[in-house]
């Protein structure tokens, strides 16, 4: 049976661009992709006003995707859904239901827009969402291979819950795996723990004969040390927790996970913390 890949699509440039990428992810992990659009009415059986019908043209828009980026997937098929309620709840509801392999949610950050309805919900999505979730903030495309994933470790114990998903992804792609400790404190039992971690995801990877490479830093904002790292490595894809260490520059500026998916330019990839998700026997 093949993969499912969840489309989150408000039919907006950031969604379209979430669809481009999730047909790039589609066709080395030989997966379908499910568009989802949610009307937010609260009766679905609303009668719209001068005759103008959201779910239909909804379902025509849905149409026109997919004879447009049909011959794009190789192996896999589109298929769509046309749910009603909360835009989180309905896709993350979706994704239960076909036992998804991955989600994908285009975001237009701090400063999004609420007609751009994915873009505004794409953190709930990370949060409650039963697999793996990509997001892709507004603006920027992506449309190359997957050349280097960052792999960020802090001394929290989920921090190495990623590794699965990351070597996945590395596999299908033939991808390079930078390996980057981050050093939040000058305690050096904090410090060694860290470097526990990375040593262990070296033998992992060595073992999976994983290209990677190993880097250090010294930083109290984990959010932007991860970003600035990404930018100077010229890296395709960020993978992270849903729930990482805290410390008092991040208590300021919110949870982790939550800067990471408003702020970087990069697609993210988060796994939620305490599920550990293998790929390999999907």
């Amino acid at each position: 049976m093949k993969k499912i890949i969840i489309v989150g699509m408000d039919f907006s440039e950031g969604s379209l661009n979430a669809l481009n990428f999730a047909v790039q992810i589609a066709n080395v992990t030989d997966s379908n992709i499910m568009l989802v659009w949610v009307d937010k009415k609260k009766n679905s059986g609303t009668v719209y006003s001068n005759a103008f019908d959201p779910r239909m043209e909804a379902k025509k828009r849905f149409e026109e995707l997919i004879e447009e980026f049909g011959p794009r997937l190789k192996t896999g098929r589109f298929l769509y859904k046309i749910r009603n309620g909360k835009v989180h709840k309905e896709i993350v509801n979706q994704a239960k239901y076909h036992d998804a392999f991955l989600i994908i949610a285009g975001t237009h950050g701090t400063s999004g827009f609420e007609e751009f309805w994915i873009g505004s919900s794409a953190y709930k999505i990370v949060t409650y969402a039963p697999c793996p979730v990509i997001t892709l903030r507004y603006g920027e495309d992506w449309d190359a291979k997957i050349n280097k994933i960052v792999f960020p470790l802090d001394n929290s114990r989920e921090t190495r819950q990623k590794i699965n998903l990351a070597a996945y992804m590395a596999e299908v792609f033939d991808a390079k795996i930078l390996v980057l400790s981050i050093y939040s404190s000058n305690v050096e039992n904090l410090r060694d723990l860290v470097d526990g971690y990375a040593d262990q995801i070296e033998t992992y990877l060595e073992e999976r004969e994983i290209s990677f490479e190993r880097f250090s830093i010294e930083s109290e904002n984990l959010t932007e040390a991860t970003i600035d790292f990404a930018k100077e490595q010229d890296a395709d894809m960020i993978t992270i927790m849903t729930e990482q260490e805290t410390s008092p520059a991040n208590l300021l500026l919110g949870p982790f996970a939550q800067q990471m998916v408003n702020h970087s330019p990069i697609p993210i990839l988060s796994l939620r913390s305490k599920s550990i998700y293998d790929h390999q026997t999907k």
